[in-house]
């Protein structure tokens, strides 16, 4: 095995003692590989963040610590793929099945002879050659910390083709597919191409909040102003300025709304009655929705001269269903998406789910293949029933996969938290923690569009200022926080609405 391991392998050994870099000193120069040294855990962490990134890292514990493994901790939320070799003394071998449980790909307890040492290096250490070869392809154009764009089969590379002559039109353009086929992701890609790619991206989802607010995310208002601090905020034509805005589900815009989008897109200015000018306003529209162009005009879900406007250029992007030979791309990239984001070592597909998520449907699309990546990144296929992904033809969005895959997101995003990395102890702790993160996500929304006024956000929530002020305590959230990924205004958990949550696979 050590012929095929090219001669620039790096190791970072974090160890002071001669007794094992004197060894390690002499294995490394009989296969050509690059020693460096750290003095302790966080020397290593360093190391790892800043620089040339080792294939191997070789963590030695000293006599009675019981702080370096916290080592692997980091590690597992930084580089997850990075193999970890540990070695102790013999009065710290009860601590072997921790460090295997915090990431460890194997425990050396000492003495071990330069051989042992040198056959575990070669089990463990990726080569160079093949580092990242899972995870990147010239076929994955990222475009975002979470968002990537992939064109490994003609229908897509055609669909990127028209991406690309659009972003040089500086037009509004209607993006058609079907729920979670990849609209947002074409519509980023656009912006990516185009000339306004130095400037902002703003999505709004005009099916996630009513007209009322729609209205003032969309242009500021100041009719809002009574839940907040009496400012006028300004709405995303103007924070979007030279950049782009994408008008996610348009069919759901109520017709007020409408109405002063086809103003701006015919005047180029925006109009606020409380002010004394029009502000110009130099935006490029996007629009998308599930719906059919025939719909669209059948069901009259727009304005027909705004339906016109934004159907003069439409792109149409496939279901995933018709990307078969795209599948295992996306499936290995999600994988070590996912796990990186998760702390946790990705899992390999075996030819047999290979085989079976490419005849799989994939009714719910890209959004259907994260939840199953998710599922699979914690159980792997010990609990896969390969005909929940092996019927074709299955049109019903709620399939069997779908539905089981989705009940592994809140365990995910609970290990990623939780020290030990376990498991929640029950289905009903599960769902408590679920219902708690909504209601403090609704909480915080509420808590930011009002600018901090408890009893305006009392008001907007539906309860009375008392029940906030406890939850407010009970989470322990204060004005100066900042809140991440605050749930829409319609989806507050008080009023019985449940939590809806987007996938962020693209």
């Amino acid at each position: 095995m050590a012929e095929n391991l090219i001669e620039t392998a790096r190791l970072l050994v974090v160890s002071r003692e001669s007794a094992l870099l004197g060894p390690l000193w002499s294995v490394a120069e009989q296969n050509s590989w690059q020693i460096e040294a750290a003095g302790n855990p966080w020397d290593a962490v360093e190391r790892v963040q800043s620089g040339i990134a080792p294939h191997l890292l070789l963590l030695d514990l000293p006599r009675g610590d019981g702080d370096s493994l916290h080592l692997l901790r980091w590690l597992r939320r930084l580089r997850p793929e990075l193999p970890v070799i540990v070695t102790c003394f013999p009065e710290d071998s009860g601590r072997k099945r921790e460090a295997t449980r915090l990431g460890a790909q194997e425990v050396l307890i000492r003495p071990f002879s330069e051989e042992r040492l040198e056959a575990a290096i070669h089990r463990h250490l990726v080569s160079p050659d093949n580092e990242g070869a899972e995870v990147t392809s010239e076929d994955i154009e990222q475009l975002g910390p979470d968002s990537f764009f992939v064109s490994a089969s003609p229908i897509t590379q055609k669909l990127r083709a028209q991406a690309e002559l659009l972003a040089e039109a500086d037009v509004p353009v209607l993006i058609l597919g079907e729920a979670g086929s990849g609209k947002d992701t074409v519509a980023r890609l656009i912006h990516k191409l185009s000339v306004r790619s130095g400037f902002s991206f703003l999505k709004v989802n005009c099916a996630d909040m009513p007209g009322e607010f729609l209205e003032a995310e969309l242009f500021g208002s100041e009719r809002l102003s009574s839940f907040g601090n009496g400012r006028t905020g300004p709405g995303k034509f103007e924070r979007a300025e030279k950049g782009t805005i994408f008008l996610d589900e348009i069919t759901e815009m109520p017709l007020s709304a409408q109405a002063r989008l086809m103003q701006v897109l015919q005047d180029k200015v925006l109009i606020e009655p409380s002010r004394k000018q029009a502000i110009p306003v130099d935006v490029r529209i996007l629009a998308a929705t599930c719906v059919s162009i025939d719909r669209v005009f059948a069901e009259k879900k727009l304005r027909e001269d705004l339906c016109y406007r934004l159907s003069s250029f439409t792109v149409q992007v496939p279901p995933l269903r018709q990307r078969k030979s795209e599948i295992p791309v996306l499936l290995r990239h999600s994988m070590h998406r996912l796990a990186r984001h998760y702390g946790l070592p990705p899992r390999e597909f075996s030819p047999a789910v290979l085989e079976a998520c490419e005849d799989h449907s994939w009714p719910g699309n890209l959004d259907e293949l994260e939840s199953f990546v998710k599922r699979y990144l914690v159980a792997g296929d010990r609990e896969l029933n390969f005909g929940e992904i092996g019927s074709s033809g299955n049109s019903d969005n709620r399939t069997p996969l779908a539905d089981a895959s989705k009940k592994v997101t809140a365990q995910l995003e609970m290990s990623s938290h939780n020290e030990e990395g376990l498991a929640p102890k029950s289905l009903k702790s599960l769902i408590n923690t679920v219902k708690s993160e909504a209601e403090r996500n609704a909480i915080g929304t509420a808590l930011h569009k009002t600018g901090w006024n408890r009893k305006a956000a009392a008001r907007l929530l539906q309860v009375s200022y008392r029940t906030l002020l406890y939850k407010i305590d009970q989470y322990h959230m204060h004005a100066s926080e900042s809140l991440l990924s605050p749930l829409p205004v319609n989806r507050f958990p008080f009023n019985g609405n449940s939590a809806k949550t987007n996938g962020k696979t693209s």
